[in-house]
């Protein structure tokens, strides 16, 4: 659900001294001029959309769309260090249903770290009494340089989770390493903690690759610590997802 969106743009003798002023204020102008069209040029909103298709839908390790395939689309606004975004998919929580999935927020740049602090609500389309699968959650993350790759963290709350069974919190380390030109390794290790028993272990692996600028594939596995008894539905078991990108 959690989408990585946005921009991460930054904003990083008498006649002899009138000669000099002048020359200083011509200098001082192009500065300013050219500061400004830098900043223009930063700040201007970009959109950028992508659209794509996996063998499953898993988030935290466990499958939205009961084992079967996954279609999903958004568009992102960006402007500055700001995003705000929407993003959609199609899920199966014993019946059909549409998520979307709306979000907002800054990824600033403290010295090497490269934050994101955001605010996302997950909807869910044809919902029956009782259901109250909406919720929302707080994100902060951070990431840093790692030789050619990269190694981060983050942290996700909720003060009413899925389905109104009260506060959740979710903690991951992840990191990525290109291995040659188009190829590259990513992974994370995270904790979901929930209110009351539940509490899981989840992870994954995957290689990517960048067909081109626009369409790139994913082959990943995915798993738990749940045991197998507790999920007959085996929608948290291992499993191996294989998807296709189009970001532009």
């Amino acid at each position: 659900m959690v989408r990585d969106t946005g921009s991460g743009l930054q904003i990083k003798g008498i006649a002899k001294m009138k000669s000099v002023k002048l020359a200083a204020a011509a200098a001082t102008a192009t500065a300013v001029l050219a500061f400004g069209a830098a900043a223009q040029a930063q700040d201007a909103p970009s959109v950028s959309f992508n659209v794509g298709a996996a063998s499953d839908y898993m988030f935290r390790g466990i499958s939205q769309t009961d084992s079967k395939a996954q279609v999903y689309g958004g568009a992102d606004l960006g402007i500055g260090t700001f995003y705000a975004g929407v993003w959609l998919s199609n899920v199966d929580f014993g019946s059909d249903h549409v998520e979307y999935d709306l979000y907002a927020g800054f990824k600033p740049t403290l010295g090497p770290v490269a934050l994101d602090v955001a605010l996302l609500r997950y909807g869910y389309t044809n919902q029956e009494s009782g259901d109250n699968f909406d919720f929302w959650e707080a994100k902060l993350a951070g990431s840093v340089p790692a030789g050619s790759g990269t190694i981060g963290a983050a942290v996700f709350y909720t003060p009413e989770n899925f389905g109104k069974t009260g506060q959740a919190t979710y903690v991951e380390v992840n990191g990525s390493v290109p291995l040659m030109d188009k190829v590259s390794v990513s992974g994370a290790i995270g904790h979901q903690a929930l209110k009351g028993d539940g509490d899981y272990e989840t992870w994954n692996l995957g290689v990517g690759y960048a067909i081109n600028d626009v369409f790139g594939l994913d082959l990943r596995y995915w798993d738990t610590n749940i045991k197998k008894s507790d999920d007959p539905s085996k929608i948290t078991s291992g499993r191996v997802v294989v998807g296709l990108k189009a970001a532009f």
